[in-house]
C-alpha cells in the first residue's frame, strides 16, 4: 500500500536523528540529480555546494533542512512518496524511483519517490530571510504550553481534524498523527474547535504531546543505529489510522473512515463519536436515506 500521507513530525525527527551522525561535519562530496522535476530553484546553484560541509540539519514543519556555510541551505520536502535511503559509498541514482544521490565519505544518501507524480522537491536557499519563507507559522506542538496550544487551536473555527493538520496552526502534524491524537483524546474529528470545553482542550493538548512523543521515541528506538528505512504512515501498532474495518484496540468496534481527495480520516465510532457514523461523502450520496446513522444500524446492515 502506498502511503497517502506526507512524513510527519515523528518521521522527520527519525530522519534527523539518523542524518546527524552521518552527514553533519562531513563534506558533501558529490551531487547527482536524476529527476529534472526535483530541484525547484536556480540560484544558488545546487552543484556549487559540492565539496562543502554540512553544518547542521533541522526541521521546518514537514521539511528537512541541511545547513551550509554562508547561510546556504538545502530544503527537502518529501511530500507523499519521497523517502531517504542510506547506501554504501559510490552508489548512483540508477533505480526507477531514484531522484538524486548525495555522496559523503561514509556513504551515499539516495532520495527516492515511489510515485508517478513527482511531487518531492528540493530548494537551494541563500539567507535566513529566504529560509523563513518555508515556515508556515504553526506552533511546535512538543514545545508549546497549554495556553499557547489553546490560542492556536481556537484561532479559527474548524473541525478538529482540519485544525490539527493545518500547518498555519500546528507544525509537523498531518493526516496520520491527527487520527491517532484524536483517538487518544476520544474526540470526534468533525467536532468544531469553538465547541470544545476547557477540559476537552486540556485533554487534546495532553493527547498531542503524548502521541507525538511516543511515536518520536518509538521510531528512533526502532531504527537504533541503523538508518530508518521503514518510514510509513501505516503501522499495525497504530490505533485507528490506516485500520479501516479493523477492530478498535479499546472497544473492538470496527474502525470507520471518511474519504476525501487523496486522504481519509479514520476513527472509532464508539470511542470518539458516541456510536454515530460520520457521513462519507461518496457513500452517503450513493446510499442517501439508507446511510446508517449509528454503529448499531451499520452492524445490522452488515448481517
Amino acid at each position: 500500500m502506498l502511503d497517502s500521507t506526507v512524513p510527519e513530525l515523528p518521521d522527520i525527527t527519525s530522519y534527523l536523528v539518523a542524518l546527524r551522525p552521518r552527514i553533519v561535519g562531513q563534506p558533501l562530496e558529490k551531487i547527482q540529480v536524476k529527476s529534472p522535476f526535483l530541484v525547484r530553484t536556480v540560484e544558488p546553484d545546487l552543484f556549487s555546494l559540492a565539496g562543502e560541509s554540512v553544518e547542521d540539519v533541522s526541521r521546518i514543519g514537514k521539511r528537512i533542512v541541511w545547513h551550509f556555510g554562508g547561510e546556504r541551505f538545502l530544503v527537502f520536502h518529501l511530500m507523499i512518496a519521497g523517502r531517504f535511503h542510506w547506501k554504501k559509498p559510490g552508489m548512483r541514482p540508477t533505480a526507477k524511483n531514484d531522484l538524486a544521490a548525495f555522496a559523503f565519505p561514509s556513504g551515499t544518501l539516495i532520495l527516492t519517490e515511489a510515485s508517478k507524480k513527482k511531487r518531492a522537491s528540493l530548494h537551494v536557499i541563500q539567507g535566513q530571510s529566504a529560509l523563513a519563507q518555508f515556515d508556515r507559522g504553526g506552533l511546535e506542538p512538543l514545545e508549546a504550553t497549554l495556553a499557547q496550544f489553546r490560542s492556536a487551536l481556537t484561532r479559527e473555527n474548524h473541525t478538529l481534524k482540519r485544525a490539527l493538520a493545518d500547518p498555519r496552526l500546528f507544525s509537523g502534524i498531518g493526516n496520520a498523527y491527527s487520527d491517532e491524537i484524536l483517538f487518544a483524546a476520544r474526540l470526534s474529528p468533525v467536532t468544531l474547535t469553538s465547541r470544545l470545553s476547557e477540559a476537552e482542550i486540556a485533554g487534546l493538548f495532553a493527547a498531542v504531546q503524548s502521541t507525538l512523543q511516543h511515536w518520536t521515541e518509538k521510531l528512533s528506538a526502532e531504527a537504533g543505529d541503523k538508518f530508518p528505512e521503514r518510514v510509513t504512515a501505516f503501522r499495525p501498532e497504530m490505533a485507528v489510522h490506516g485500520r479501516f474495518q479493523e477492530p478498535c484496540p479499546v472497544c473492538g468496534t470496527l474502525v470507520q473512515r471518511i474519504r476525501y481527495a487523496e486522504n481519509e480520516t479514520n476513527y472509532c465510532p464508539r470511542c470518539q463519536t458516541g456510536g454515530k457514523l460520520l457521513a462519507d461523502r461518496s457513500l452517503s450520496r450513493l446510499l442517501k436515506d439508507d446511510w446508517p446513522r449509528t454503529i448499531e444500524e451499520w452492524e445490522e446492515q452488515r448481517k
